[in-house]
């Protein structure tokens, strides 16, 4: 076998230390997409590209594409890519691995060298995390046609700001089409938030597939009253089906954990929200998952039942505002063959497993582009926290196989 390819660890150590600096939260990070502090970091990342002569384009709804040409420009590039935003309590790596260990991809191929057949790409997609315009993933369900573009430039966050106004305002709703690039292929690479990994002493999880995710909004519907004189028995507290229905939820995902089952209630909306007043709306959101498609219609059944439970007892009424799913297209076998091929030559503490959280290579596989994901440790499976970490030693060689795996799958044979 011919010797690897290895990143520059500590250009890259350097490189992610100084996007920490950007949005720095307690000892964590607060990069709120398309924040003073986002631009900030969009602008640090153009400017990296641009010093290395690479390529940059912004496309509408603001998804950065960082490319280092090939020798065939009529091939489609092999691309790299996750997010540089982050939660309002948020970590050095979750998302910021993957762009800027993708940026070192393409500078690491420089050092050594090599020219590839076909283009590569990195890309930063617009608001993976949703946490400001609540809608994750917001770049790459736009750019494959998930969700329409204007729909997506009318989301509002808490202060009313829209999300294409925003974008406008820090310099980066660009021109490129959405949906018209063609991809030989997307690889991302992650720290794997979950604690398997670290726990089991292993440097890097293959992910050959998908957990199945499903998520949906209910709006609970009841009536405005004076929270004093209304007689309990006559009352239609829209908030009081909602915790009768997040009790629930958690027991229904207590009850499938033994399968690594998991559900969740994690955002809220009440109106009117005011003390003295029984709420007349809620808004919940539901998520639920599991590997299993057959397990996780027996959980939908149990949802749907405890729904109807929690109105009845609440004496209100119900109604889905919004559905959504994600993880049930597979990843790509060639390239989770590559992977397996590559990774004996750079660590034996390596393991298959299945994403179980939203990354945008979900939305890519589900466009037809050949995907597939690598994860990294991360220490005690904390993430979206500012006290996320990394073992440094044990993250290269997550960056290792990426590189290597870019540059062969770039440099094949045109077909």
């Amino acid at each position: 076998m011919a010797e690897l390819l290895k990143v520059d660890a500590d250009r890259l150590w350097s490189t992610l230390a100084a996007s920490a600096k950007i949005g720095t939260h307690k000892t964590g990070l607060r990069r709120l997409a398309l924040s003073d502090e986002d631009k900030a970091m969009r602008d640090q990342f153009v400017a990296w590209a641009r010093q290395s002569d690479y390529a940059v384009k912004v496309d509408k709804i603001g998804n950065i594409y960082v490319r280092r040409e090939g020798s065939d420009p009529s091939l489609p590039p092999v691309v790299m890519g996750s997010h540089l935003d982050t939660t309002i309590e948020g970590g050095r790596f979750d998302g910021i691995l993957g762009v800027l260990g993708g940026l070192e991809v393409l500078r690491s191929l420089d050092d050594a060298g090599i020219e590839t057949k076909r283009a590569i790409e990195v890309i930063d997609f617009t608001d993976e995390e949703g946490s400001r315009f609540s809608m994750s993933m917001v770049g790459s369900l736009t750019y494959t046609g998930a969700t329409e573009l204007e729909d997506v430039y009318e989301l509002t966050d808490k202060d009313g700001k829209k999300l294409g106004d925003e974008l406008e305002r820090i310099g980066y709703k660009g021109d490129e089409p959405l949906g018209e690039r063609t991809f030989d292929a997307f690889i991302e690479l992650h720290i794997e938030q979950a604690p398997e990994l670290d726990e089991e002493n292993l440097d890097i999880g293959l992910i050959v597939g998908s957990y199945n995710i499903r998520g949906y909004r209910v709006m609970f519907e009841g009536e405005t009253a004076h929270i004093g004189p209304t007689p309990m028995d006559r009352r239609h507290n829209a908030l009081t089906g909602a915790g009768y229905m997040i009790g629930k939820v958690n027991d229904i995902g207590l009850k499938y954990a033994a399968t690594n089952g998991k559900t969740t209630c994690a955002k809220i909306d009440v109106w009117p929200n005011i003390y003295g007043i029984l709420p007349s709306e809620v808004e919940l959101t539901i998520d639920y998952r599991h590997a299993d498609m057959e397990t996780l219609a027996q959980m939908k059944a149990e949802l749907d039942a405890a729904l109807v439970e929690s109105c009845t007892r609440a004496q209100v009424t119900s109604r889905i505002t919004k559905t959504w799913k994600f993880g049930d297209d597979g990843f790509d076998p060639e390239l989770c063959d590559m992977m397996r091929a590559i990774v004996p030559g750079i660590t034996e503490r390596h393991k298959e497993m299945l994403g179980q959280a939203g990354h945008d290579a979900y939305s890519m596989a589900s466009f037809g582009v050949p995907t597939v994901m690598i994860f990294t440790p991360c220490i005690d499976g904390i993430t979206h926290n500012t006290a996320e970490d990394v073992d440094w030693e044990r993250t290269i060689p997550g960056l290792n196989l990426m590189l290597n795996l870019v540059e062969q799958r770039a440099n094949r044979p045109a077909p």
